[in-house]
């Protein structure tokens, strides 16, 4: 039997997002990240980890069994090693029941993405299709994006520029990021005249593809009270998945974001979270995305979210700033990683260690995360400084 114990982050280790890295492997990226971590938290793995959870995807690796090619750079070496089979924010979930069984009271995350190596990636996301009805039809990834894009537009009454809108909005955000690698200025003003990828979608859209590592440690309370003075404290999980198939999915709402919310603000005791978030790091794999994923983790109160991206609340100086860091559209779509990207950006922002994109003040923060196409599963985290 469990007991009651509050988790905190105690350590956080990232390194900069690139489009390629091929003067280094998934292991040396892997060993960089974790000895960040490891130092910010004040800890030795090999003698003070008790327990290593891993997000790694065969499909993506290219190797079955992955979490055998782990321990060595992770300081894991004959402890307990396991593998999540997905993004990173399940993994920290696992890390958290850890600690509450009273087995372990220190616990390693790890994930990461070397999607450089992948020869044709489309490939692998066709893999997630049904076999006999869909795959035979030769759909791609951002050709189903483009179909809900457009169908979720239209039953807002929203348009292709309000997606325009996320997009300048992360890639502006991502230039403070010293982590980012698709920072940039988009002028509203002018005409795209970029081909659509899938009408409406075009691939300012689009997330690029990163290659990095992440590791985040976490603790019993009792232990994360001797490591540091400023833990960031999980107050509540959620995670959930919509209808595998393309046919019975509901193409309007983000009803796997929605079923995660509600199971992690009951665990948060999050009774209004639009009052009482103050800042979130959200999916935005796909731009309009992010507008489907604040609208289902109630962040929008009974408004449409493109009308509060019109009056500028998830801007950096806004009532409610949504991806501070750049999003994945500015830092770059780690595969697996994202979800654990997400959260370390939060909770640098709880830290008060954002740098140049600090957000003053907060206390309480959400982040989400999404598989993406064709899946319907994702995850959210609360995380508070208090």
């Amino acid at each position: 039997m469990g007991y009651l114990t509050n988790v905190a982050i105690v350590g956080l280790g990232i390194t900069q997002l690139k489009p390629s890295t091929p003067e280094v492997s998934y292991k040396e990226l892997i060993f960089e990240a974790a000895q960040k971590a490891y130092a910010d938290a004040g800890l030795d793995p090999r003698r003070d980890v008790e327990s290593f959870v891993c997000s790694s995807e065969d499909f993506w690796e290219g190797t079955s069994i992955f979490d055998e090619y782990v321990p060595d750079q992770l300081g894991a070496a004959q402890k307990p090693v396991c593998t999540i089979c997905a993004d990173g924010m399940y993994s920290l979930a696992t890390a958290y029941m850890q600690i509450l069984t009273g087995i372990f009271d220190v616990v390693a995350v790890e994930a990461h993405s070397k999607a450089s190596d992948i020869v044709n990636i489309s490939s692998i996301y066709d893999l997630a299709l049904d076999p006999v009805y869909t795959r035979p039809l030769g759909l791609n990834a951002n050709f189903i994006a483009g179909l809900e894009m457009n169908r979720f537009l239209h039953s807002r009454g929203a348009t292709k520029t309000h997606c325009r809108m996320v997009a300048a909005k992360n890639r502006r955000n991502a230039l403070s990021n010293s982590l980012a690698m698709n920072g940039g200025n988009m002028k509203l003003d002018e005409e795209d005249h970029q081909p659509a990828l899938s009408d409406p979608l075009t691939s300012e859209d689009v997330a690029p593809i990163a290659d990095g590592a992440a590791v985040v440690v976490v603790a019993s309370e009792k232990v994360a009270k001797t490591l540091r003075k400023d833990p960031v404290w999980i107050k509540g999980f959620g995670w959930a998945s919509d209808s595998p198939t393309l046919e019975t999915r509901n193409w309007t709402d983000a009803a796997y974001a929605k079923l995660a919310a509600k199971q992690a603000y009951k665990m948060a005791k999050l009774n209004e979270p639009v009052k009482e978030v103050h800042v979130a790091e959200v999916d935005d794999t796909y731009s309009y995305k992010e507008l489907q994923h604040l609208e289902a983790l109630g962040l929008t109160g009974n408004a449409m979210a493109h009308t509060l991206l019109q009056q500028g609340v998830f801007d950096r100086n806004g009532t409610l700033p949504v991806n501070p860091s750049g999003g994945s559209i500015g830092m770059g779509n780690t595969l697996e990683m994202s979800g654990l990207v997400r959260v370390i950006e939060l909770a640098l922002q709880l830290r008060g260690e954002a740098g140049s994109h600090q957000i003053n003040g907060v206390q309480t923060g959400v982040a989400q995360c999404w598989r993406g196409v064709p899946t319907t599963s994702g995850a959210v985290t609360v995380l508070s400084n208090r």
